[in-house]
């Protein structure tokens, strides 16, 4: 158990050096591709239907404002900020589609395992991540066809069946597994976010691998993009909330919520939906960075804390 409690601890650094082998080596990860990159999409989401019980949903019903005001900040904040950036940046319509498709993501389950380690409201951030994921059926294929328009033509429809098909029925038979074989679930809940950890890193690795190319000669302007948009997505995220709820568990959670997007989701929807490969690019980049910051803020928060 403590190697499994390891390995979901080391998440943001094993994404990192997978990523940076996948540069460096491309054929370590590619052969982690096509249908492989959905199937591992779809196992996060199980497993993350698996640890959620219908009980876990009543944080709905007794936090309405705690989860409507971090899955609003979520699908605002994030996408107006992922448009803006590409249009600052200049960046070529593939990699500006891209940054919004990321952007218009819900959260990721990486998310609740920083909310743990930052001492946050753990029981919030997974119903946020639970909502927005939901929300996203719908949220994501219509801002990513809203506000990629001056940049490329969208297949809103395509994207929300490839939402529907890697989001809601895996999370479902997840929730509906939990709940007729609950001694079956239990046993493997707590492979999950390891598993997770896993899968993500893959996923990211290997589309970075096969973008190795296109990263290393225009990648930069994309880079410090999606470094802004997840600083300004942990920031604003925690400013906003804390002004309104004045609750500092909540406004960690729901600015690790903001801050950090399903980047998995992001290049799932990108290889199914679009011919150019380079547009899943965004969301390689967007997990390894906020799994980063992620970290940095777990940091921050801790010291803090000791301070007291």
């Amino acid at each position: 158990m403590k190697f499994i409690e390891l390995l979901t601890r080391s998440f943001p650094f094993l994404v990192t050096v997978c990523a940076l082998i996948a540069l460096l080596y491309p054929p370590s990860f590619t052969w982690f591709s096509g249908p492989w990159i959905t199937y591992g999409l779809g196992g996060i989401m199980l497993g993350m239907g698996i640890t959620l019980q219908w009980s876990d949903f009543n944080q709905v019903l007794e936090t309405p404002k705690w989860v409507f005001c971090g899955t609003l900040l979520q699908f605002t904040i994030m996408p107006i900020l992922g448009w803006v950036l590409g249009i600052i940046f200049q960046l070529p319509p593939f990699f500006a589609v891209g940054l919004i498709l990321v952007a218009s993501c819900p959260g990721g389950t990486a998310s609740n395992v920083i909310a743990y380690l930052a001492k946050a409201n753990v029981a919030l951030s997974v119903t946020m991540t639970t909502v927005s994921n939901l929300a996203a059926i719908i949220m994501t294929p219509l801002l990513t066809s809203f506000l990629s328009g001056s940049f490329l033509e969208v297949d809103a429809l395509g994207l929300f069946y490839s939402t529907l098909k890697v989001v809601l029925f895996p999370v479902a038979l997840g929730v509906i597994l939990n709940r007729f074989s609950p001694k079956v679930t239990h046993k493997i809940v707590p492979f999950a976010p390891p598993i997770a950890v896993i899968l993500i890193t893959l996923i990211v690795a290997s589309i970075i691998g096969q973008g190795k190319e296109i990263i290393l000669n225009s990648g930069i302007q994309l880079l410090v993009a999606i470094l802004i948009l997840h600083l300004l997505g942990f920031l604003m995220g925690y400013i906003v909330s804390k002004i309104i709820f004045k609750n500092e568990a909540v406004s960690r959670t729901i600015a690790i919520e903001v801050g950090m997007q399903n980047s998995g989701l992001g290049a799932v929807l990108a290889r199914e939906n679009f011919i150019n490969p380079a547009i899943a690019i965004p969301s390689a980049i967007s997990s390894l960075v906020h799994s980063i910051y992620g970290s940095i803020f777990t940091s921050i928060v801790n010291k803090f804390n000791n301070k007291k």
